[in-house]
């Protein structure tokens, strides 16, 4: 059996009538890898508080494995604000850490007292290793300036910073709170491969399902204030959720015939009450108990009517954007199609938030002009438009914009009515705001902007601190959407549902259009890759920057290439799935098992080759 590292029992935690979980019990082994799953304002942060002993509890018991170290990366990290970057990699530190404090100390006092002593444990603690370690991390998250001051971070940076601080103290247990927040791609698959690669034990808070799938073996789910476990990745537990969701529904259906025929012997019972029948009562008052559960398995239901979109959504037209050396935008012309859906990936600082900035007018270019449709109605959701009037009610902040929401085809909702489709309660619409949680506010934020009907959504960083139930039916939402979807995010399982192709931001203007969606462009750019890497000398990067006024156009003998690729593309891959059926069919002699298991890396390589060829000619225009 795997060595235990904390035992939960009987654990309750309230604020006054709200009750997040009631007699939870649970444990974390030497070696688990543990997602924590559930809907925004339920207990997930507060339970990863109360571990940590940041936060007190009602009742139970948190009994830790003694001498076990504990990391732990907080929502909304706190250090001082005159700190250094690489002091704050020290704050929460470990015995290596006291050490070379010790030691710097040492060095700072006359006749350095105790230096010979210090010298040897610095040696045998391998400490000298420690702040190249730091560094090297550090920089991984991009943050390069160690003697920057904590005060001149942003809320970005801070976090990458705390994260870095849990990952050098090197704990045998890792507590996470959605580690991959304010990292761009390149760093959350950095931080993926770190995790897979270590040998420390996991719990962590994410909304990233591919970060949660490649990460985890097992999630943990609260739900209706129990907790429930599945030894299993993110997939897996979709599907044995799905199966305890429909086996209580069956159980409360089947105790609801029941206590309608014992509800007409209640009610037909004489006063006189012998013992059988005191027996049969109390069975009752229990069966309604079961009878009366309602289980919350509501969806944010975003059935909302976008108003008409005339053919003119908008057209820039040769834009420049910089600051100081930093160059934004370098002669970018792009005319966006009516019902378009596009993504918008590229590392921090290569200025995705700007270019947005710049379309809804909020941001001037330095040259160069936007011209938008008459017909558009944009609904923005930014990282700083999530400000509210935290003394007013959950239904105020609605019922200001919008008394009735109409839904299209004579279909209308009342605020309060359009709140609950968005999981706020009629008890919660009458909060105050201060009360909700964070990803609350978020999912309020959202209902705010599309109430409003707009027909065409920018969307900046939507899926930060929003739960993956939210996400699941905002992405249904978005795939249904009449209208155009402009989205900035990291969130890559997100991207991949809802767009049907990528501008790439690469820093100083290089702006490239990918036509797919991101696990296409990852899998395209490892081909590009490992293909320059096959040649002498690299070719010439054909894709070319996004100015599709100026294009060219394909040839002919392009043009007959580009269509043959297709075919000989499809028939590949048709051979290639009935090779693999074949190998693992178990009916295959052992030459036919020879021959076949030699064809499928040459089939690999065809399709790479292919496919690359496909992708450089489909961004010349036909």
């Amino acid at each position: 059996m795997a060595n235990p590292y904390l035992q939960v029992d009987g654990l309750t935690k309230s604020f006054g009538d709200l009750v997040l979980f009631e007699n939870i019990s649970f444990g974390v082994a030497e070696g688990q890898r543990i997602g924590l799953i559930a809907k925004n304002g339920t207990g997930k942060t507060t339970l990863l508080n109360i571990l940590s002993g940041k936060e007190g509890y009602d009742e139970g018991s948190i009994v830790y494995r003694r001498d076990l170290r504990v990391g732990y990366l907080e929502q909304d990290p706190q250090y001082p604000e005159d700190m250094t970057v690489l002091e704050a990699c020290f704050y929460h530190g470990t015995p290596v850490v006291q050490l070379i404090k010790e030691y710097e100390r040492c060095m700072e006092t006359a006749g350095n007292p105790g230096l010979e002593d210090l010298l040897a444990r610095m040696e045998q603690e391998k400490a000298w290793d420690y702040e190249r370690k730091a560094k090297q991390i550090l920089s991984q998250l991009k943050i390069r300036n160690f003697d920057q001051r904590i005060k001149h971070l942003s809320g970005g940076q801070l976090k990458r910073v705390a994260l870095a601080n849990a990952l050098i103290t090197e704990p045998d247990f890792l507590i996470l709170d959605e580690p991959t927040n304010h990292l761009d791609l390149d760093m959350t698959e950095w931080l993926e491969d770190y995790l897979k690669r270590g040998t420390l034990s996991l719990l962590m808070v994410t909304h990233d399902r591919y970060f949660l799938d490649r990460v985890c073996s097992e999630i943990y789910e609260i739900d209706q204030k129990q907790i429930y476990s599945y030894k299993g990745n993110y997939s897996y537990y979709l599907e044995k959720r799905q199966e305890r969701i429909d086996a209580i529904n069956v159980e409360i259906e089947r105790a609801n015939n029941l206590y309608r025929t014992e509800l007409e012997w209640m009610r037909r019972m004489p006063q006189a009450r012998g013992h059988k029948a005191r027996y049969r009562e109390e069975a009752f008052y229990e069966l309604e108990k079961v009878a009366k559960q309602r289980f919350d398995n509501r969806n944010v239901k975003l059935d909302v009517k976008a108003s008409y979109i005339g053919s003119k959504i908008f057209e820039a037209d040769h834009l420049y954007k910089s600051f100081g050396d930093l160059k934004i935008l370098d002669d970018f012309s792009y005319i966006f199609a009516r019902y378009e859906k596009m993504g918008i990936v590229g590392n921090n600082g290569t200025g995705k938030s700007t270019f947005i900035k710049i379309l809804m007018g909020l941001v001037k270019p330095d040259a160069g002009t936007i011209d938008v449709g008459e017909t558009v109605r944009f609904g923005y959701y930014s990282q700083e438009g999530l400000q509210f009037d935290e003394q007013m009610k959950v239904i105020d902040v609605v019922q200001d914009i919008a008394e009735v929401i109409e839904l299209g085809g004579g279909r209308r909702l009342t605020a309060s009515q359009f709140l609950q489709h968005f999981l706020f309660t009629p008890e919660q619409q009458h909060n105050y705001v201060y009360k909700l949680s964070g990803g609350e506010k978020r999912r309020l934020y959202l209902c705010t902007v599309l109430m409003r009907n707009p027909n065409f959504l920018v969307l900046d960083e939507p899926t930060n601190d929003l739960d993956i139930i939210t996400l699941q039916v905002l992405e249904e939402y978005l795939q249904a959407f009449k209208g155009c979807v402009m989205v900035v995010s990291h969130d890559r399982y997100f991207m991949d549902k809802v767009v049907d192709h990528l501008l790439v931001f690469n820093g100083q203007g290089d702006i490239r259009d990918f036509p797919g969606n991101y696990t296409q462009y990852r899998d395209w750019k490892d081909v590009k890759e490992q293909h320059e890497k096959s040649q002498e000398k690299p070719k010439e990067e054909k894709t070319a920057k996004v100015r599709l006024n100026e294009k060219r156009k394909m040839t002919f003998k392009e043009k007959k290439e580009f269509e043959e690729l297709e075919g000989a593309i499809a028939k590949l891959e048709a051979e290639k799935a009935e090779i693999e059926n074949a190998l693992c069919s178990g009916t295959l002699s052992v030459d036919e098992l020879t021959e076949k298991s030699k064809r499928l890396p040459e089939l690999n390589d065809l399709i790479d080759e292919k496919t690359l060829r496909w992708l450089e000619l489909s961004e010349i225009e036909g």
